[in-house]
């Protein structure tokens, strides 16, 4: 709407106590809006596994440690002392991470590790332009036209989950596929990003193939690198949509986390079930 031709408004006066409580809560929420950015560069520069490794410590210390300037990162933990992200003790002026703290900012084998979260939730401002656009016209916005923290947040925040789970409780929850997995499965991860689920599998089940779908091009090429790292010969990523899985007689199909992001989720779950072979599961996380 064109402001200069808007309707003026008339502003009901507010209840003094009661906007101040609501001002309050805002501010609060602006700071840890604000405060999301500096964990995600807390996590790229290495300053909360220096704080494990080097705590309780001063500015100074944890900044050499970590090749960084010593007065930013004294503002650095100011703000996540205040935040309560770190833990600060004024009698001898040093911070550290409780443990809890670390296990959320610090431990990427962590099952509530998030600092690939902040990551990806910066993807929310970076693509505000293109979800403007889409408010207006009604289009939809599609995976692959977000910001690259999203792709690399993703993959980092899901696969301490993946790490923990995924063989432990997850494949043994399917009747039978452990031993059809060790035997030799065909298996697709549809949706798989950077290819974290499938190259655990990957790596647990050697004696079975392996095939991660996205229908993001740089995923793809981010998650063949990771297996060409590891030295796994029998997983592949290709690019495609679960509505292209082609119809191989899988034994297995995975969708880890990706299903509510997709078009049409009933249509693509409809499609795999046609893919599996006799006795073929569908997993679901």
């Amino acid at each position: 709407m064109d402001t200069a031709t808007a309707p003026a408004l008339t502003f009901p006066a507010p209840d003094p106590e009661r906007l101040h409580d609501f001002a309050v809560k805002m501010i609060v929420e602006l700071g840890a809006a604000a405060s999301g950015a500096l964990v995600v560069l807390g996590d790229r520069l290495g300053l909360y596994r220096g704080l494990v490794a080097h705590g309780p410590c001063d500015a100074a210390t944890l900044a050499a440690a970590c090749e960084a300037d010593a007065r930013y990162v004294q503002e650095w933990l100011s703000n996540q002392a205040a935040s309560g992200y770190v833990d600060y003790d004024a009698d001898s002026e040093l911070f550290a991470l409780n443990p809890e703290q670390a296990a959320v900012f610090a431990d990427p084998e962590s099952p509530v590790h998030m600092t690939g979260g902040f990551a990806s939730a910066a993807s929310l401002y970076l693509d505000l332009e293109c979800v403007e656009a889409a408010f207006r016209s009604g289009d939809g916005v599609a995976w692959g036209d977000h910001h690259e923290c999203m792709f690399s947040g993703v993959a980092k925040f899901f696969r301490p989950s993946y790490h923990n789970h995924m063989v432990q409780s997850w494949i043994p929850s399917l009747a039978g596929m452990e031993d059809k997995l060790r035997a030799g499965a065909r298996v697709a991860d549809i949706g798989c990003g950077h290819g974290h689920s499938t190259l655990m599998l990957a790596k647990a089940y050697p004696q079975s193939r392996f095939v991660g779908f996205d229908p993001h091009g740089p995923s793809v090429v981010e998650a063949t690198r990771l297996a060409t790292e590891m030295g796994l010969d029998n997983v592949e990523f290709r690019g495609g949509t679960a509505q292209e899985l082609p119809a191989e007689g899988w034994d297995l199909v995975t969708v880890c986390d990706p299903l509510h992001d997709m078009g049409d989720p009933v249509g693509a779950a409809a499609h795999v079930r046609t893919t599996l072979a006799e006795g073929g599961a569908f997993m679901l996380v």
